[in-house]
C-alpha cells in the first residue's frame, strides 16, 4: 500500500502512506547524513531499521518541547558538525515531530526535515502543515515557526506501539475535521476500531485542504485551532497529565456549548459533539473552581488579536467562524454549566 497526499504550503511536500516506513525514509534520505530525533520509548527499536544515522534521544511527552530540551538537541547538533545538507528525522508523536520541526527551522537557520509521525494525533495532525515550536511557562506553543517538512511518513504499523487511550485520544482532533469540515468523519467514528486508517486519511486531506490556502494562519487556518484555546489552557493547567486530545475534547464540548448558547447552532450539534466524544471514552469535565486560572491561560493563547479571547465557533456543521469579543460572563457561565465538576 502507498497513498499519497499533496500538501501546498510554503512549498509542496508529499504525506505518503507506506507499509514499510524505513524504507521510505532510506530512499527519501538518498545517501544523506541521518540525524533521528526519538523519544526514549522508541530509541531501542529504531536504530535497527536506519543502521548509520545519528541517534538522539529526546525524553517522553512535553517535556520533549521545553527550551532546555531545545537547546541540548541544538548543541548535539553542533557537535555533530551537522551541516545544511543533512537531514533532520523526526520519529515519535506530536510533541516530537513539534520539536524536530523548529530545531530544523532554527539550526543554521533552517535545515530540511521528514516528520515519521507514530501516534495518531501525530499522523493526522501535528506533522502536518509546517506549524513547528516549544512550550514557554505561560503556555502551550508559544515559541516556534512556519517550516514544512520535506516529506512525512505514515506508517499505520506504528498504532500497534501505542496504547488504547492514545489511540482514542489521537482520534479527537479527527472528531473536529468531522465538525468543521467533513461530517463522513462522524458516521466512520460510530465504528473507529475499523475505520481508523480511513478516518486519518481524510482528516489529513482536511488539513491538507485547509494549510493549502492559508499557510501562516492568517484567516482560514485557524478553523483548524476548534476546540484548542480552553483545550490547551486545561492541558497546561493539568501540569500535562491529560493527553493532548483529552484536553481538547473539554474543548470541543466547551465551544458547541457556547455556540449553542449565542444562537449559533441547533441543540442536536452540541449534543452531537457530546456523543462523538463520550463514545472515545473522553472525561468531559474539569475542575470548577479555577475557572480565573484558566481563562488567565487562555489570554496568553498565542493566536489572540489585541485585547479580546477570539475563539472558533461553528454556525452549522462544517460552518466554522472566528467570534470576538465573547463577554467573559457569558464564557464563563457556559463554562460552569457544561464542564465544571467538583
Amino acid at each position: 500500500m502507498t497513498k499519497s497526499i499533496t500538501i501546498e504550503a510554503e512549498r509542496k511536500y508529499e504525506v505518503v502512506l507506506v507499509d514499510d516506513w524505513a524504507t521510505e525514509l532510506l530512499n527519501s534520505a538518498r545517501g544523506r547524513r541521518v540525524v533521528l530525533l526519538v523519544p526514549e520509548k522508541l530509541a531501542s527499536f529504531v536504530p535497527t531499521k536506519l543502521p548509520g544515522a545519528e541517534l538522539i534521544v529526546l525524553p517522553e511527552g512535553e517535556a520533549q518541547k521545553s527550551i532546555s530540551t531545545f537547546a541540548e538537541v541544538l548543541e548535539k547538533l553542533a557537535e555533530l558538525l551537522i551541516t545544511r545538507s543533512d537531514l533532520i528525522v523526526g520519529i515519535g508523536g506530536g510533541a516530537t515531530t513539534d520539536l524536530a520541526g523548529f530545531v530544523a527551522a532554527t539550526y543554521l537557520r533552517g535545515i530540511e526535515w521528514i516528520a515519521v509521525p507514530t501516534s495518531v494525533v501525530g499522523a493526522l495532525d501535528a506533522s502536518i502543515g509546517g506549524k513547528t515550536g516549544i512550550n514557554l511557562d505561560h503556555g502551550k506553543n508559544l515559541a516556534g515557526a512556519f517550516h514544512s517538512p520535506s516529506r512525512v511518513i505514515v506508517d499505520f504499523a506504528w498504532l500497534s506501539t501505542l496504547d488504547d487511550r492514545d489511540i482514542r485520544a489521537g482520534l479527537v482532533e479527527a472528531v473536529k475535521c468531522g465538525f468543521i469540515a467533513d461530517p463522513t468523519i462522524l458516521d466512520l467514528m460510530r465504528d473507529y476500531q475499523a475505520n481508523i486508517p480511513a478516518i486519518i486519511e481524510r482528516s489529513i486531506q482536511v488539513k491538507a485542504s485547509i494549510v493549502g490556502k492559508d499557510f501562516r494562519e492568517s484567516n482560514i487556518r485557524e478553523f483548524l485551532n476548534y476546540g484548542h484555546t480552553l483545550g490547551h489552557a486545561i492541558e497546561k493547567h493539568s501540569g500535562y497529565s491529560l493527553r493532548h486530545g483529552e484536553a481538547i475534547a473539554i474543548g470541543l464540548v466547551y465551544v458547541a456549548n457556547l455556540a449553542l448558547e449565542l444562537g449559533y447552532i441547533s441543540e442536536d450539534i452540541a449534543l452531537l459533539h457530546r456523543e462523538m466524544l463520550q463514545h472515545l471514552g473522553m472525561n468531559l469535565g474539569y475542575t470548577s473552581g479555577r475557572w480565573d486560572e484558566i481563562f488567565e491561560l487562555m489570554s496568553h493563547d498565542k493566536k489572540r488579536k489585541s485585547n479580546s479571547i477570539a475563539l472558533i465557533l461553528l454556525k452549522g456543521l462544517a460552518k466554522p467562524e472566528r467570534v470576538e469579543a465573547i463577554p467573559n460572563e457569558i464564557m464563563k457561565s457556559v463554562y460552569m454549566n457544561s464542564i465544571a465538576k467538583g
